[in-house]
C-alpha cells in the first residue's frame, strides 16, 4: 500500500478510536467537533511516530519486565501528551480532557488495539 494511503488509514483509525473513547469511556471528554476530532487523530498519529519509539526506549526494561504489558505506560504517557497538547494548541483548546485515571487506563488499552489491529491490516 502507498505511504499516503497508510497514513490515511491510520489517521481514520485514531479519528474512529477517539469518537468510541468519547462516547463509550465516562471520563474521556473529546470535542464533537468533527475537524477537530481529525487534527487530534493526526497530532496522535504524529505523537505515536514520534514520542513513542523514544518512550519505548526509555521503557524498554519495564516492558521487557512485564512482558509487554509496560507498553500500556506508554500509551497513557501519548495520552497525556496529547491531553496537554490538546489545551494548548490555539485550535484545539480545550477539546480533549481526561477526569480520571480508570478513564486514561480504559482509553488507553480501547486505543491501543484499534491501533493494533488497523497497523496489522495496514501492513498487508
Amino acid at each position: 500500500m502507498h505511504w499516503l494511503g497508510r497514513i490515511i488509514i491510520i489517521i481514520a483509525g485514531n479519528t474512529l478510536g477517539l469518537w468510541v473513547a468519547s462516547h463509550y469511556i465516562p471520563g474521556f471528554v473529546i470535542s464533537d467537533s468533527i475537524p477537530q476530532l481529525i487534527i487530534i487523530a493526526l497530532v496522535l498519529m504524529l505523537l505515536n511516530a514520534i514520542l513513542r519509539p523514544i518512550l519505548t526506549l526509555i521503557f524498554g526494561p519495564i516492558i521487557v519486565l512485564t512482558l509487554g504489558l509496560g507498553i500500556i505506560v506508554v500509551n497513557a504517557a501519548i495520552l497525556l501528551v496529547l491531553q496537554f497538547l490538546g489545551n494548548h494548541i490555539d485550535i484545539l483548546k480545550g477539546s480533549i480532557t481526561i477526569e480520571s485515571i480508570p478513564a486514561l487506563i480504559y482509553a488507553t488499552l480501547l486505543l491501543g488495539i484499534i491501533n493494533f489491529v488497523i497497523h496489522l491490516a495496514v501492513e498487508k
